[in-house]
């Protein structure tokens, strides 16, 4: 098992997002985003590299807010 964490240095309580390294204003994909959200910033890479997992989560996102829109304008009229 090949493991990339360095677990000696100032930064091992840091979060992802602040290290120098992943920090260089480069774009990040919707499912790093997601990743970095669900770890709190811990990890960047543990949703994996797919594509297919950041849409999942941002449709969820859209979809509940729409019907909860939608919910609240429906009964509201009631």
């Amino acid at each position: 098992m090949k493991t990339t964490f360095n677990y000696s240095g100032s930064n091992l309580f840091t979060p992802t997002a602040f290290l120098p390294e992943f920090n260089n204003f480069a774009t990040i994909s919707a499912t790093q985003a997601w990743s970095l959200f669900f770890t709190a910033s811990r990890e960047d890479t543990a949703l994996g590299s797919d594509f297919g997992a950041g849409q999942f989560w941002t449709n969820l996102l859209i979809a509940t807010v729409v019907s909860s829109i939608l919910s609240i304008v429906i009964f509201q009229s009631l």
